[in-house]
């Protein structure tokens, strides 16, 4: 450690984690909208059907997130980031073997349990472990590798037009692996163990420093539990992520729907995780700076704008309103999320804490994307469901004035 001593190996990992959030988001969520058409062709799946594969990933890791919340905490986040990488690579080649619906599920399924042990909940702690006054930065620049890997989205659909879904799906699994695998090599659990405090400090050189005493200050797991803030961040987060899983994994066929060419659509799918990059770094410096129970609510603001573009899309133009406030919005929303719970609730419980709140982020991502996909199959229209994410996130500002 002592010949990173100009970086602070806090930043190496830092890097380590964007570019695993990077090729996870890109492979198995902002790019799993790609696969749609070329599903539907060959098998003849309806929407619903194909949705619920993307809804089966959040039912396994809304049980799963708590657990891996848990198992951080005790184990460190470098065995789970090996262990996820393993998985998530094994199960995209399974999903290249697809023969049946129930197979397909199948291999959701374990997309879902290695995406639990390599993805936020483990990202984050980590960098949370490494940070305290920077945690807002960093946490954004972790995230917005989460954001960066729409540039992943193009190439996916060029290979399956080019090659097929099925080898596409063979070669992001074998890329998870040798990309994958080296990074987690580079994760330490925490600064301490290497003689540093969060952001890079000596304990010897400054011994009153307060992140010495901070542990002694923590709220207790059991304390924090029983707090209606920590409640109203669950509810909001699993709103967050109901509406940006729906629209990540509809957003091909919603446009496909309104003629919109698929060329276009797939920089559209793109420019959603990409333009969230403005809301990781912005609000996560906001959050740093600003009361972040406002932050966040800003956040949430810029969601349902961008909503209320994606529900006129008559004229092209007007995806790009879309892009610049809803990306930046679930973006933004996603780095305060941890800011919060890192600042009101502590590090200690960090990981069961985050891993909670995913869970509960999970669920909201079980039901979008299977509910959007029945309506369309019934109604032939994606507008009914904009409208009504519209309304409830109206409502979770109110919530999340309500955290203290």
């Amino acid at each position: 450690m002592r010949g990173y001593e100009k970086i602070f190996y806090g930043w190496w990992i830092v890097l380590a984690c964007f570019i695993i959030s990077l090729y996870l988001g890109g492979s198995i969520f902002f790019g799993f909208t790609a696969f749609f058409e070329p599903l539907r062709k060959e098998f003849g799946w309806s929407y619903t059907q194909i949705s619920f594969a993307a809804s089966l990933r959040g039912l396994e890791m809304g049980f799963w997130s708590p657990i891996v919340g848990f198992l951080v905490d005790h184990f460190g986040s470098r065995k789970l980031i090996l262990a996820g990488v393993v998985a998530v690579g094994l199960a995209l080649v399974l999903l290249s073997l697809t023969q049946s619906l129930a197979m397909f599920y199948v291999g959701s399924v374990l997309l879902a349990f290695g995406a639990g042990g390599c993805a936020s909940v483990v990202t984050m702690t980590v960098v949370a472990n490494w940070f305290h006054k920077k945690v807002g930065v960093a946490l954004g620049i972790m995230a917005s590798g989460f954001g960066a890997s729409g540039l992943i989205v193009p190439l996916i659909v060029w290979l399956i037009d080019v090659s097929g879904w099925r080898s596409t799906f063979f070669l992001l699994g074998l890329g998870m692996w040798i990309l994958g695998i080296p990074l987690s090599l580079i994760i330490r659990n925490r600064p301490e163990q290497y003689g540093y405090l969060p952001d890079g400090q000596r304990p010897e050189l400054e011994p009153s420093m307060p992140g010495i005493q901070e542990a002694g200050k923590e709220m207790g797991f059991k304390e924090a539990l029983g707090k209606g803030s920590f409640l109203y961040l669950n509810v909001a987060e699993g709103i967050r992520m109901m509406t940006i899983a729906t629209v990540a994994t509809h957003v091909m066929p919603y446009l496909k729907s309104l003629g919109v060419p698929r060329s276009t659509a797939a920089l559209v799918a793109a420019g959603i995780p990409l333009f969230s990059i403005i809301g990781r770094f912005g609000f996560g410096w906001l959050g740093d700076a600003f009361d972040k129970r406002m932050v966040m609510g800003a956040s949430f603001c810029f969601m349902g704008l961008g909503l209320l573009a994606f529900c006129y899309v008559n004229v092209l133009w007007v995806l790009l309103p879309f892009l610049l406030f809803f990306s930046p919005g679930f973006g933004g929303a996603m780095v305060v999320r941890g800011s919060i719970i890192r600042e009101y609730f502590g590090r200690g419980s960090f990981g069961k804490m985050i891993g909670i709140t995913m869970g509960a982020g999970a669920i909201g991502g079980i039901i979008g994307p299977t509910v959007a996909g029945w309506v369309f199959d019934v109604t032939g229209s994606y507008r009914p469901v904009w409208f009504a994410f519209m309304a409830v996130i109206a409502l979770t500002t109110v919530l999340i004035a309500k955290i203290r």
